[in-house]
């Protein structure tokens, strides 16, 4: 069967047939998704319990390089209908997902849907028409610290866990945006007591911090001056284990910028718009 397959792409290419017409007959893509939402896709199933993503389909070209959206909500609430921006014109396969969350389920339950998610798309990417060698994160607030974590922990922290275990979790290029990045600082007290329950005592081994290296992807770190929910200085953090460790980074303090990136007694400075021409940027250099 396999030789005959062969002997029928080879006869195509002989009758002068391009190779993007044998590529478009042989990819799974069903091209009616261009330009179309899919909503509520399983992507893992864990102990019975579908995790759900919205995959957001370009209109045109592929395969497309995919950007994984993470929800904020502090580690207990929130959806993956809560995107702030959807760049499908910018050329990106962009997908939002749900994950477990707490007090129904602990630490790291959420890492590891984050982790799952990856593996998923790159085991179906034919399906997605996605490069599975092009997968960026992003997420803000807990999503920002789910962001970081799953881009910095390789297979060693023991988070893959679950299905597509023949599929990679590393991604090309982290966002992060407003993250607790180092859980052993002080945070106000109603988030120490949250981050508590959500990891227990091992919180260091719960940030982001403790797993910067050289060889890890490249970061944009965004934070708001006035984020009185997770302090910039987590921002900074981040950003100097990073260069520390040879890696590379991007730091955008927002001055006036509170913990969603709205205004705080002032204007903006840079402003949304201005920061997300800085994200597009960001994953036209490193996605």
């Amino acid at each position: 069967m396999k030789r005959k397959g062969l002997l029928w792409i080879a006869a195509l290419l002989a009758l002068g047939v391009g190779w993007m017409l044998v590529r478009t007959l042989m990819n799974p893509f069903d091209m009616a998704k261009l330009g179309t939402i899919e909503r509520d896709e399983t992507y893992c199933t864990v102990e019975g319990h579908a995790l759900k993503m919205d995959v957001y389909y370009p209109a045109s070209g592929g395969p497309w390089p995919g950007l994984v959206f993470i929800h904020g909500g502090g580690w207990t609430e929130g959806d993956k209908a809560l995107l702030p921006a959807i760049p499908t014109e910018a050329g990106y396969l962009v997908v939002s997902i749900n994950y477990r969350l707490y007090p129904d389920h602990r630490f790291p339950a959420m890492i590891e849907d984050v982790k799952c998610a990856i593996r998923s798309l790159r085991a179906h990417a034919p399906a997605y028409n996605l490069n599975p060698d092009r997968v960026a994160l992003i997420g803000h607030s807990a999503g920002g610290h789910l962001a970081a974590l799953a881009g910095l922990a390789d297979e060693s922290a023991g988070w893959d866990v679950g299905p597509y275990l023949g599929a990679s979790s590393r991604v090309q290029a982290v966002i992060e945006m407003s993250g607790p990045t180092d859980l052993t600082r002080p945070f106000p007290e109603w988030v120490n007591e949250l981050k508590d329950g959500v990891f227990g005592p091992e919180q260091w081994e719960s940030s982001p911090v403790a797993y910067a290296a050289p060889g890890v992807p490249p970061f944009l770190i965004i934070h708001g001056e006035a984020d009185d929910v997770v302090p910039v200085e987590q921002a900074h953090l981040l950003h100097d284990a990073l260069l520390e460790a040879g890696a590379r980074s991007e730091l955008i303090v927002m001055q006036h910028g509170g913990h969603g990136l709205e205004p705080v007694g002032g204007t903006m400075s840079p402003s949304l718009e201005q920061v997300f021409e800085r994200i597009l940027a960001f994953l036209a250099r490193f996605l």
